[in-house]
């Protein structure tokens, strides 16, 4: 129920309203976004841990099963992500 309650709060927000920084967001964070469970939120934190933070979108595609699919659905509700290390 509270996904859904999430889900419906993202669905209703703008973009430029409310947006996860891919490189900080928890895992219950990520969760909230469409396509994303507890495995794949999990594999995004873990991936950050051991790479560091996020240089790209694109580079989502590396955690296993986050493709280009998923990341479509997800990028209009992250910020901007700096091509630092």
């Amino acid at each position: 129920m509270h996904r859904i309650m999430a889900f419906l709060l993202l669905w209703c927000l703008t973009p430029a309203a409310f947006a996860f920084d891919i490189n900080t967001a928890d895992e219950k964070e990520l969760q909230a976004l469409p396509g994303i469970g507890p495995q794949k939120a999990q594999r995004i934190v873990q991936y950050r841990k051991i790479y560091g933070p996020f240089r790209s979108l694109e580079e989502l595609d590396d955690v296993p099963g986050i493709g280009p699919k998923i990341i479509e659905k997800i990028e209009r509700y992250l910020k901007h992500v700096s091509n630092q290390r």
